[in-house]
């Protein structure tokens, strides 16, 4: 969940706003005063040291807004020129992320400091903790060298008057992959090439000086064209609109699409193709390695270990591959791990195929919880565009469309109780070995969220081949909490599970194989 508190609301005001000013008579004059309207002459300044400074800002929010990255801009260019770019624009940006420079703080460097609170005490438990050596006392004060400090934090815990703290910079310090550091200039830029989309520094900087690039002009010009346009609503969706995800399809069609379907559908195929998969990979791994023990015994072996000398890897597990982070981490730094790997397409995968073959000629656009979903959008050729949570709030609210007040439409196919799950932890390996009628053959591992120790984690099973604890199934959720956590929900993790449940539990159980 994207916790950037005001400035959530802010980004939000400003999508509600370019929605209304496309909507006008005149979008390329409202848009050019979105700044002005919400930061008019004479107002009290609420967050920075003028008002001119607050324009700027909301400006550079307004440009991302209508998709184009904060990092090229002209500062002469007006945001009416930026909206008619917009209209005009054939083809959308592969980079989803992008950093408001003028929003952001340039935050003090990442390290562990020695506060006034220090008393200089004769245990030096500080000092005693350090396994480095890069603790000394000077003047009576634990002073620490950041040549040799190893960000452990172990005298962070050892002092007695927590005098010694961890200085962090939100964003670097949430990103799992290294992708978010302070360039030449002191701010934070991203690095394309090590980013997974992940969506992480969006949801961790307190300045909200990251922004996805909405896609929200490029549909809208879709829905005000001739052309038939689909949304696919991701199954976390139950969790995060009042009302029933019935009325939320009457909302989304009164919004202007003209159909809506559930990716929990494509889920359900997922979940039966994984199983089948899953079966297939441990039927070939125990054969493969039974082959090996009789070579072995053949050999004239004995002992404990039948693989001893080998160099030959049993594949005793197999990773599930919906979530769009984790594959985007796979292709940039997690290589090893591919041949674990499920081959079984995506929920959005199969739903857009099924969209596809019965519309032809379609715009597709899949209403997604997090920025990662973007990334695998573009390289899918059934998806036109991605819209995310808080962008379809912001339509329902220009729009006045008031949920719970519409009439229910069903689906074209009703999704399982399984499929339905798939929106938080452990929901996916669950559906996985629901599918199976020998459940007992599935022991899942989850990993709840990405970050430096869970990727540590995966790199060991990848090289060793076994997982924990003899798991043969791991789920891996980019966010912890699953879907119900991504960077672009509304709603808390608690009351959307529980929403999500309440649907689930009115919902048929998944066909087994």
């Amino acid at each position: 969940m994207n916790n950037a508190g005001q400035a959530i609301h802010i980004k939000k005001e400003i999508l509600v706003r370019i929605i209304k000013a496309f909507l006008s008579d005149d979008f390329e004059e409202q848009t050019r005063l979105i700044p002005y309207a919400m930061r008019p002459k004479g107002m009290e300044v609420p967050y920075r040291c003028c008002v001119y400074k607050e324009r700027a800002i909301i400006k550079d929010r307004v440009i991302a807004g209508l998709g184009f990255p904060i990092e090229e801009d002209d500062e002469t260019v007006s945001l009416a020129k930026y909206a008619k770019k917009a209209i005009e624009r054939k083809e959308i940006d592969e980079k989803n992320l992008t950093v408001l420079q003028a929003a952001c703080k340039g935050c003090a460097t990442n390290r562990i400091y020695v506060t006034d609170l220090c008393q200089g005490c004769v245990a030096r438990s500080c000092q005693t903790a350090c396994k480095f050596g890069a603790i000394s006392m000077v003047n009576g004060k634990s002073v620490i060298d950041d040549s040799k400090c190893k960000k452990c934090k172990m005298c962070v815990n050892a002092c007695p008057y927590n005098a010694i703290v961890k200085i962090t910079v939100p964003c670097e310090d949430s990103c799992p992959v290294g992708a978010i550091k302070k360039d030449e200039t002191g701010f934070a830029s991203i690095d394309a090439d090590k980013c997974i989309n992940c969506g992480r520094c969006t949801a961790a900087c307190p300045f909200g000086a990251v922004h996805e690039k909405s896609q929200i002009i490029d549909i809208l010009k879709a829905i005000k064209s001739n052309k038939k346009v689909i949304a696919m609503i991701a199954p976390s969706i139950a969790g995060q609109f009042p009302g029933n995800i019935y009325q939320l399809k009457s909302a989304i069609i009164a919004a202007g699409f003209d159909d809506v379907y559930e990716v929990a559908q494509g889920a359900d195929i997922t979940a039966n193709n994984e199983a089948k998969e899953f079966t297939e990979r441990m039927a070939e791994s125990k054969e493969k390695q039974s082959e090996w023990i009789n070579e072995w015994v053949n050999e004239g072996g004995y002992g404990e270990n039948p693989e001893a000398g080998e160099e030959k890897t049993v594949q005793h597990f197999m990773t599930t591959s919906c979530c769009a982070g984790y594959n985007q981490l796979i292709k940039k730094h997690l290589p090893e791990i591919k041949p674990f790997v499920s081959d079984t397409g995506t929920p959005l995968y199969y739903t857009a195929q099924i969209v596809n073959k019965e519309f032809p000629d379609a715009i597709t656009v899949f209403v997604s919880p997090c920025v990662a979903k973007r990334a695998e959008g573009f390289e899918n050729p059934n998806v036109d565009y991605v819209m995310n949570y808080e962008e379809l709030g912001a339509l329902f609210v220009a729009k006045k469309i008031q949920i719970t007040e519409m009439e229910e439409s069903k689906y074209v196919k009703e999704s399982s109780k399984q499929a339905r799950n798939f929106g938080f932890s452990g929901g996916v390996a669950e559906s996985v070995k629901a599918s199976l009628r020998d459940e007992s053959a599935v022991k899942p591992f989850v990993i709840n969220g990405l970050n430096k120790e869970s990727i540590r984690q995966l790199k060991k099973f990848a090289t060793t081949g076994e997982c924990e604890g003899g798991c043969n199934l791991i789920e891996v959720m980019c966010c912890e909490g699953g879907c119900i956590g991504g960077n672009a929900t509304m709603n808390n993790q608690k009351t959307a599970k529980k929403l999500i449940d309440q649907l689930a539990a009115n919902s048929q159980d998944i066909e087994k194989i």
